[in-house]
């Protein structure tokens, strides 16, 4: 029998509340413990849907001795300064994707984690998913020959006008919304880290934010990325994985309800035969990818199962890796990773 792992919850967020609290309360490892929002009045609605008896401010959350870990889900740029107040208050933080607005707010988050023995995940909830798992098993049986390259693409309709991903000052932007879902995924289908990236941003002169995006990625053996995101657009989380002797195809690769069965394609072609190609399709189970992620949150930070990547590490890999898209786009250039540090 485990025991469960206390959440509160630091942000009342639409994800929070379609998504997130709900998987804690499906997980057998997790319940919730309080609910903090910036509106008491917001984290009392919220504490009555979910039959959580306390709930307060941010630093209630915090200072709560019951509350083992904590969800962050506000804004992204006040992300930093919640994840650094929660470890050192000793709580293990799981943090709304992107974490941070900098390769250099990414260090101060693991560093102060590691400082007080406690874990941060940063929440790239799709990776969860079984189907990446078939993906991957694909690829590791050989199905496709050697990786050559990854294109991803996520987009959608336009948010409202005030939504706050069109506010700079509080880490908005689609780079940061949904850019780094196929930027993340490209890192773990290759499993390493890249070379360098090119980006073109493109900006809002109402707004001041990136509202699309278009990168190219390169890794180790001339391998790439080709990312393409952005808002006010035709619905698509695709990507598709083009190796030596065939291609492995998601059409629904980020963001999956719990209720859809997914589907992985695979192309390739036969055995001599260059023009003769061969298309199989394998059916992935509805799974609730969120709650996923909230049982191997808990299993890691309860030393009952290790995680299949370190959390601290894939955290500043990827702020790292979306430092340089900022800078290559605002200077207009190739920027190699090892200019960071």
């Amino acid at each position: 029998m485990y025991s469960k792992i206390k959440f509160g919850i630091i942000g009342c967020s639409r994800i929070a509340k379609r998504s997130v609290i709900p998987a804690i309360t499906k997980s057998e490892f997790a319940e919730i413990e309080m609910i903090g929002s910036r509106s008491i009045d917001k984290a009392k609605i919220f504490s009555n849907e979910f039959n959580c008896k306390k709930y307060g401010t941010f630093e209630d959350v915090i200072s709560d001795d019951s509350v083992d870990a904590v969800y962050i889900s506000t804004p992204i740029g006040i992300h930093e300064e919640w994840a650094i107040k929660a470890a050192s208050a000793g709580k293990h933080i799981l943090c709304e994707k992107s974490s941070t607005t900098s390769f250099e707010s990414a260090k101060k988050m693991t560093e102060h984690s590691k400082q007080n023995n406690v874990r941060i995940l940063e929440g790239f909830v799709f990776r969860f998913h079984p189907q990446h798992q078939k993906v991957k098993e694909l690829i590791d049986n050989n199905k496709i020959g050697d990786l050559v390259s990854f294109n991803g693409s996520f987009g959608f309709p336009a948010f409202p006008e005030g939504d706050i991903r069109y506010d700079s000052k509080l880490g908005g932007g689609f780079l940061n919304d949904c850019g780094c879902y196929p930027i993340n995924a490209s890192r773990m289908i290759f499993e390493e880290e890249p070379i360098g990236v090119s980006c073109i941003l493109s900006i809002d002169a109402k707004t001041g934010v990136d509202i699309r995006g278009t990168s190219y990625i390169i890794f180790e053996n001339e391998k790439t990325a080709s990312i393409t995101y952005g808002n006010g657009n035709y619905y698509q989380a695709k990507y598709n994985i083009w190796g030596s002797e065939g291609i492995i195809s998601l059409e629904r690769a980020y963001s999956v309800p719990p209720d859809f069965k997914t589907k992985v394609n695979i192309q390739y072609s036969t055995e001599n035969n260059w023009d003769g190609r061969k298309s199989e399709n394998y059916q992935i189970n509805a799974a609730d990818h969120f709650t996923e992620m909230i049982n191997a949150f808990c299993l890691e930070i309860s030393g009952d199962k290790k995680s299949s990547f370190n959390f601290e590490e894939e955290l500043k890999n990827q702020a790292k890796v979306m430092e340089a898209h900022r800078i290559s786009s605002n200077e207009k250039r190739f920027v190699s990773l090892d200019e960071i540090n």
